[in-house]
Order: C-alpha cells, then structure tokens, then sequence
C-alpha cells in the first residue's frame, strides 16, 4: 500500500463521493497546477456534471463541504468552472513525512499484479567492438530495468547477440584468405578478429565472388558443418568476453546473453508453422509472409534458402513466450529499427505464436555531434563506447584533484571517483533526454557539477552525506518532522511525489521522468538548507526534524540515482577551480 500524500488525499476523496453518491472514478487529485492556490486539486467535478445534469460548481461546492470538515486541510476553495483547489495542513504532511521516512521504499507502492517482463537491449554483433550507437540502448534498457524491478515485475533482460548472420561467414572467409583455412582461429584475439572483420567488410563490397563465398560459409555454418562451427565457437566467445566488459564499464547487466544463433531451430518451426496455417506464399522463389497497408512483406525463406532478417526476431518471440513465460516484451532498439518491429509484431500475431503478450518497441534517437548529425571520432569514423568512456574520464579529471593534491586518498580512491562521476555523467547525459529524441554529447558541459548534470545529483547527495557526518559529531538525533518555514513544507511536499513519478516512470517506460525529479528535488533541498540550518536551529525540535528530511532526500536521491543505473559517491572531490 502507497504512503504517498496523493494516494491519502485520493482515498479520503473516495469516500466523500461514495458518501454523496458520485462515481468514485472521478474522486482523483492531481498537483495542483497552481502552486500559489493549492498543493492538490481535483477536477472530477467538471467530469460529473454531464453525469449528474447539474452545474460542476454546485457538485464541487458539496464536495469541498465535506473536505473542510476534515483537520487535514488547511484550506478549500472552489475556483473557475468547478476546480477544487486544496491545500493542507503542516501537521498532515509532518506526518505522512514521517511514515515515508520509516518506509524502506519511501512510500512507492509496488504494482497490485506482477508480470514478467523480457527486455531486449543491447543487441551487439559478435566480432565488432561496441560504438557509440549502443550506448542508448544500454543505457535506456539498464534504467528501465531497474525501473520495472522497483515497480514490482520480474524481469528477464537478454542482450541479443548478433552472432549468425552474414558477417560471421565474411569474417571466416577472410581467415582462410589469409591464413589458408581456420586452423589458427583460436590464437585470435579481439582486435585481431576486428581486424579480419573490418576487412572483410572492405572486400566484400568490392568484390562480388567474395561476398558470394562469405554467403556460401555463411549457409554451411548455419548447417551444422564442423570446421566452422569450431571455428565460429572461438570467435563468439572471444567477442563475448570482450563485449562484457564494455557493458561492465557502464554498469549494464543481461540475465540471458542469447544470440540469433539460438533461434536457428525455432526459425525453422516458423516457417513451417506459417505453412500450416496457409499465411504464407513463395514469390519469386521466396517464402514471404504479406503484411496489412503499405508494410513490406516479411521473407521467412530468401531465394537462395537462407533464412530472412525478420525472422530471427519472430522466432525469439515464440521462444520467450514458451520458455520464459513472458507477459509483455520490450525491445530497446534504435528508433529507425521501427518498420523492422512493426513487421515482427504483425507477424507473430498472425501466426499465434505469443497469444496475450503485449510487445512493445520502445525506440530511441541518436547520440549526436555538435553539429547534429550522429556522433563520430575526429577522422570521421564512427566513435567506439570504450573511446568515449575514455575521453569523458579525461574530463572529469580536469575537475578532481590527484592523490598528491588531497590528503587521504590513494591512486585508486581517485580512479574510482574519476570512472563514478564519468559513468554518471553519460548515463544522467542521457536519460535527462526523452528517449525518442536525440541529443548532443556535450563533452564540455555534461561533467559539470552544476546545472542538470549527473555530478550536481551526486554532488547534492555527498554534501548531504557530510552535514549528517556533522550532525553527527555534534549529537544531532533524528526526530518527529515539524513544519516551521515555507522551505521545510515545500521539501516535503516535493518528496511527496516520489510514489506518483516512478509510477509514471513505470507506465511511460521513460526514465527522464526520473531524472528531471531527481534534479528538482536536488533543487528543492539546496533551498531548503540555506535557510534551514541544523547545526544552528532555533530549537532541538527543528534541528531533529530538518536532519530526518535531510537523511530522506539524501537515501531517496541515492535511489533516484540507482534506478538510472549510476553510483553515488561517498564523497566527492573537485579542484578549487572546477565550478
């Protein structure tokens, strides 16, 4: 059950109107979208004039009576059409602050009937080092799985490896091109197998016989034959190793590290399943499923017989359905992946094969360059993540000091600081963006620790951490919130909303959500302590009151920060120069 101050409010509005004998649909309050006449308002009565045929301001007078009878509220009014504007007393959100501070969630109720989840994100191709393009993904897909998991879901993340396509009998054919067969394949390390494939690529759009033997060794993989499966086994792996630290660097995490490779079986039953059910044709040699309006057909079975794009995806559709039991999957991919998932979605509903399953593609914009276009190196080339991560570290350590600037803290105590600020600048970078747009990486200003930036959150959460150190040394206990200035009522209002934004989170699958609230409560807080001081409050009620607020914000932040899938310091360090 929600301790939230809304969810209150909301049940108390239920039974007003049960008692008048209005539908308890409309008995909801909102954020009062003006702040100078209210904290709350409620609209229903606007909704229940039709219903009831009489004036909303004569069915929002009846309902206002029945508040102002309740020691709650401060003040009700009746305003414009029929708005019900209330605010509420300080005694009432004392202590709705004080329930939520003995909430190990902070009052965020858990959805009422759990489902389980698939997410699909990630989606790296074997042999092919991560770039800026999967940093979204990654980054999006972490959040919104930790989102979902505090909401109450199982979740069940799988990466989706690209690892059985075209690309892996081009990588094999350049091997025996150069090597004379595969018998080396396995003294190759990731760099060098990336070195094969980039060549590879370069050959094949130049010459077509090479490009028509990658397609035969790709069909021969794909059956089963030994010497390149072998071979194939060793590129995999190698990539896989080399792919899971990149993902480890953003603090990104699969459950499943499955590959189109594991649907090969599954593809097959599909297309026979399609057969059986008379939905598919041959065109031009082709198999093809034909889609509703202007959609392209998708291609089960290619002229040549190997199997089409589509249907690696529609395949894992049956699979999650049938081995993971999922309710509702979710795809975390590039939003111009859009006709691709439309195609997929339409298709697997024809064929049956995840019946009640909602299937969501969630797309997202790109990672772009001060000039708009997508991000990219200085020669042109398209930017690796490990290369980014890199230069963002470099800037934050233009902002912290060195071990030998600051007392206490060795080599690796910085380091750690350097890769938690740089993280939580990429990932806050990000996720402050809704996710369908783009945005410019702003390498200048994303590592500032001020302004709406991942180190101003973790900064704001450090300097809580220190005036509870104070507070601390000076015997300050935590104690029974009291409401003494508008600052104190306006933070507790603010945290007020925490259960109504994860839940809005949770239903938008949007983590900007988030990161807007983190960074106006971290606002909201700033504001309060500059005039609200614990360590010279007027009396021992205040200073214990102000302390329990300041500890909620600072494990509520920390949540916050958690949920966006970035690390919050202990401490944190800048140079007297960094702003």
């Amino acid at each position: 059950m929600s301790l939230s101050l809304e969810n209150t409010i909301n049940q108390k509005m239920n039974n007003i109107f049960s008692k008048l004998g209005l539908d308890t649909k409309f008995a909801a309050v909102k954020v009062s979208d003006r702040p100078d006449l209210s904290d709350f308002q409620c609209n229903g009565a606007l909704a229940l004039a039709k219903i009831e045929h009489k004036n909303p301001r004569e069915i929002a007078s009846l309902i206002a009576a029945e508040l102002q009878s309740d020691s709650s509220f401060a003040k009700i009014s009746v305003d414009g059409p029929g708005f019900i504007n209330i605010s509420l007393s300080d005694d009432f959100i004392a202590n709705n602050m004080d329930e939520i501070a003995q909430d190990e969630r902070f009052g965020v109720a858990k959805v009422e009937k759990p489902i389980t989840i698939v997410m699909d994100f990630g989606g790296p191709n074997v042999a092919k080092a991560l770039h800026v393009g999967h940093l979204r993904s990654a980054v999006i897909g972490e959040a919104i799985q930790r989102i979902e998991r505090f909401a109450g879901n199982k979740v069940i993340s799988d990466v989706h490896l690209g690892d059985w396509g075209t690309p892996m009998g081009m990588i094999l054919a350049e091997i025996i091109n150069q090597d004379g067969d595969l018998s080396k394949t396995e003294s190759y390390n990731i760099d060098e197998i990336s070195a094969f494939y980039k060549k590879a690529n370069i050959r094949c759009k130049e010459d077509e016989q090479a490009k028509e033997k990658a397609r035969i060794i790709t069909a021969e993989l794909q059956n089963g034959k030994p010497e390149y499966r072998k071979a194939w086994q060793h590129l995999r792996k190698v990539s896989v190793d080399a792919i899971k630290k990149n993902y480890e660097a953003l603090d990104a995490h699969f459950d499943l590290w499955l590959g189109e490779s594991d649907a090969h079986e599954t593809c097959g039953k599909i297309v026979a399943l399609a057969a059986q059910k008379g939905i598919s044709e041959v065109d031009d040699g082709a198999t093809i499923i034909r889609l509703e309006g202007n959609k392209p057909p998708v291609i089960l079975v290619k002229s040549d017989g190997g199997f089409g794009y589509q249907l690696t995806d529609i395949a894992t559709i049956k699979m999650r359905y049938d081995d993971l039991h999922a309710d509702e999957i979710l795809y975390v991919v590039d939003k111009r992946q859009s006709l691709h998932f439309e195609q997929c979605f339409e298709t697997a509903d024809k064929l049956g094969i995840a019946p009640g399953v909602k299937l969501q593609h969630i797309g997202f914009g790109t990672v772009n360059g001060a000039d708009g276009k997508p991000f990219k190196t200085r020669d042109g080339g398209v930017m690796n993540l490990e290369d980014l991560i890199t230069l963002s570290k470099n800037k934050v350590r233009e902002s912290i000091p060195t071990a030998d600037e600051v007392d206490g803290y060795s080599e690796a105590d910085i380091e750690k600081l350097v890769n938690q600020i740089a993280i939580g600048a990429i990932k806050f970078q990000d996720l402050k963006n809704n996710i369908a747009s783009g945005y410019v990486f702003e390498l200048d200003d994303f590592a500032k620790f001020e302004g709406k930036t991942g180190p101003y959150i973790q900064y704001a959460i450090a300097r809580i951490n220190s005036i509870l150190r104070k507070a601390g040394e000076a015997n300050i206990k935590e104690g029974k919130i009291v409401i003494t200035n508008k600052e104190e009522r306006d933070l507790a209002l603010k945290i007020a909303q925490l259960n109504a934004i994860i839940i809005r989170a949770h239903n938008e699958k949007e983590p900007s959500v988030i990161s807007d609230y983190a960074y106006t409560l971290a606002q909201s807080f700033s504001t309060f302590y500059n005039v609200s001081s614990i360590m010279n409050a007027e009396t021992t009620e205040a200073a214990a009151s102000r302390l329990k607020l300041a500890k909620m914000v600072r494990d509520i932040l920390k949540q916050l920060l958690y949920l966006l899938g970035i690390e919050a310091p202990e401490v944190m360090l800048k140079k007297a120069s960094a702003e």
